[in-house]
C-alpha cells in the first residue's frame, strides 16, 4: 500500500521525504520490523520507540512517523506528529483497511467472565452459519489460524491485523473482550460494534486505574460509544449496570436471575456435571441444559444468549447450541486423572472470582474444598488479604503459594495474602506450587474437591529473571500418577 493511502486523513504536522513509496507493514515495535515498514515511534509506559529508531532504519524500515524530526536520519521518509498514539490507532484502521465494518462485532466487558461468554457466543454462531472470530485473554481465532494471547485486549495493530484475518477467512463476526486498558487507551477506535455485554464489576486493576470509579468509568466509555443500531447487554443483578447505560445511545437488552428482565433464568439446578434452568424470553419458556457448573455461568449464558438473539438467532437453535457446548479452558475445568480425583483448574484472581467459583463448588459439594491459590506479583496489592478472607470463608483448607510473582518477592506476596486470615483460619503456607498442588491432592479424600485458582489456562510461571513451563492442569496430573 502506498504510504499517501495509509496516511489518508491521519492528522500530522509534516511529512520530510517520499509519501509516494510502498509500505508493506506497519509497526510500534522495532523488534518486528521488517522490509518496507512503517514504524511508528511511540512512547509507551515502559518504553520510548523513539530510541529505536535508528534500529528501525536498519532492520529495513522506509518511513518513520516520529514526534521530531531527525535530520542525521537519512533515506527514509519522516512523519512528524504532535498525537502519536491517536495517529497510530486511524493508520492501523487504514493500512488494514477497516475490516470491522464487514463484520458483526461484539464486544465482552466486565471484571470476571468475558472469556467464558466469548467462547459462548462463537459457538453459538458457529453453530448456526454465523462463523465468528475471536480475541480475548486464552487466544485469538482467525478461521483455522489460532494463536495464544498475550494481551486480553491486544494493540490497535493486532486488533486491526486479526479482524482482516477474520474477514479473508470468511468470517462474518467477531467477538471480542473488551479489558478496562484497551478501553481506556482507545485500542478499540475505529470498531463500531454491534452489541455490547456489561458482565458485572468488582474491584480489580486499583494498580492501574487507581480507584473504583476511574475502572467504572472506563468501562462505561464502550457503552457510551455505542450508535442507535447497537444493542447494549447488560446485567442487571449488578449494582453498576444503570451506570454503564446511563449515556448510552443503543437499545438496552437486560438479564437476570433476580428480577424482572428482558431474559430471565429460573427452575436453576446444579450439580457437579453442569446445570439446567428455564428461560423466560417474551412469551416463551425454553429449556437450557449445559455442560457449565455454577451461578455465575449462567450468568455467562444468558449474556450469550442475549447478545445471539440480538443477531437473529432464533431462540430454540440457541438452547441446542448451548447443550453441545463442552468447556474453556482454565475456567472451572475438571482435570481427568487416574485417581479420579475431583480436581479443578481456574483462572480466579480477584476475591469476587474466587468467592464465585468457590460458592458455586459450596453449592455441589459432598465432602471438603481444597482451595490452592496465591496472588500475582506487580498487580494490585490491595486484593491480596482479601484473597485470604474468601478463601477463607467458602473453603475449608486453604493452601496459599506463589502465582507469577513477576518481579516481586514471593514470600513477601505470601505474607500480605496472610495477613488476611483469622486466627481460627485453616491455611497452610508452600511458596512451591508444585508442592502446593501435591499436598492438596494428597489431602483429598475422594469426596473432597481440590480448586486450584489463579492461573487457570496459563501454561507458565513467571519469576523476576526467568519465565517457566508450568501448567496447573499437567502437575496435577503428573502428581496423580506418582501418588
Amino acid at each position: 500500500m502506498k504510504l499517501k493511502k495509509v496516511l489518508k486523513n491521519i492528522k500530522y504536522k509534516e511529512i520530510k521525504g517520499n509519501s509516494d513509496i510502498e509500505v508493506s507493514a506497519i509497526c510500534s515495535d522495532s523488534r518486528t520490523v521488517s522490509p518496507n515498514s512503517l514504524f511508528i515511534a511511540r512512547k509507551g509506559l515502559k518504553f520510548d520507540a523513539t530510541n529505536f529508531t535508528y534500529d528501525a532504519v536498519a532492520a529495513g524500515a522506509v518511513a518513520i512517523m516520529t514526534d521530531i524530526y531527525d535530520p542525521f536520519l537519512k533515506n527514509v521518509t519522516q512523519i512528524i506528529s504532535d498525537d502519536i498514539d491517536d495517529s497510530l490507532l486511524d493508520i492501523a484502521n487504514n493500512f488494514y483497511e477497516n475490516p470491522s465494518k464487514d463484520l458483526s462485532c461484539i464486544a465482552v466487558t466486565g471484571t470476571n467472565g468475558k472469556t467464558t461468554t466469548s467462547y459462548l457466543i462463537k459457538h453459538i454462531l458457529d453453530s448456526n452459519n454465523n462463523k465468528c472470530g475471536l480475541m480475548g485473554t486464552v487466544e485469538y481465532i482467525a478461521g483455522e489460524n489460532k494463536i495464544s494471547s498475550k494481551l486480553t485486549t491486544p494493540d490497535c495493530i493486532t486488533i486491526q491485523k486479526f479482524l482482516k484475518e477474520m474477514v479473508n477467512a470468511k468470517c462474518t463476526s467477531v467477538c471480542m473482550e473488551a479489558s478496562s486498558h484497551g478501553i481506556e487507551q482507545q485500542r478499540l477506535k475505529n470498531i463500531d460494534f454491534d452489541i455490547a455485554i456489561f458482565t458485572n464489576l468488582t474491584l480489580d486493576h486499583l494498580d492501574y486505574h487507581k480507584t473504583f470509579e476511574n475502572y467504572k468509568n472506563s468501562k462505561k466509555k464502550l457503552f457510551d460509544s455505542l450508535s442507535k443500531k447497537s444493542y447494549a447487554v447488560v446485567n442487571a443483578d449488578d449494582e453498576s449496570y444503570s451506570s454503564m447505560i446511563k449515556d448510552t445511545k443503543a437499545k438496552v437488552i437486560t438479564y437476570s436471575l433476580k428480577q424482572n428482565a428482558t431474559l430471565m433464568a429460573a427452575n436453576i439446578k446444579y450439580s457437579l456435571d453442569g446445570s439446567s434452568f428455564v428461560l423466560k424470553y417474551q412469551d416463551m419458556k425454553i429449556d437450557v441444559v449445559t455442560n457449565l457448573v455454577g451461578k455465575f455461568n449462567i450468568y455467562n449464558i444468558l449474556a450469550a444468549f442475549s447478545a445471539s438473539i440480538c443477531l437473529g438467532i432464533d431462540p430454540q437453535e440457541i438452547s441446542k447450541s448451548i447443550k453441545s457446548f463442552k468447556q474453556v479452558a482454565g475456567r472451572l475445568e475438571k482435570v481427568s486423572n487416574n485417581k479420579n480425583k475431583n480436581i479443578y483448574v481456574d483462572f480466579a484472581h480477584s476475591d469476587d472470582a474466587l468467592i464465585n467459583v468457590l460458592q458455586t463448588l459450596r453449592e455441589v459439594k459432598k465432602g471438603r474444598i481444597i482451595n490452592v491459590f496465591g496472588c500475582g506479583g506487580d498487580r494490585d496489592r490491595s486484593k491480596r488479604p482479601k484473597m485470604a478472607k474468601a478463601s477463607e470463608l467458602y473453603s475449608d483448607i486453604s493452601i496459599v503459594t506463589s502465582d507469577n510473582p513477576r518481579s516481586e518477592n514471593p514470600s513477601e506476596i505470601i505474607d500480605e495474602i496472610i495477613s488476611g486470615f483469622s486466627k481460627n483460619a485453616n491455611f497452610l503456607v508452600e511458596a512451591d506450587r508444585k508442592k502446593a498442588i501435591e499436598k492438596a491432592i494428597s489431602l483429598a479424600t475422594d469426596d473432597d474437591i481440590v480448586i486450584i485458582t489463579g492461573k487457570g489456562h496459563e501454561t507458565y510461571q513467571i519469576f523476576k529473571n526467568t519465565t517457566i513451563d508450568f501448567d496447573d492442569r499437567e502437575i496435577s496430573k503428573e502428581i496423580c500418577l506418582r501418588l
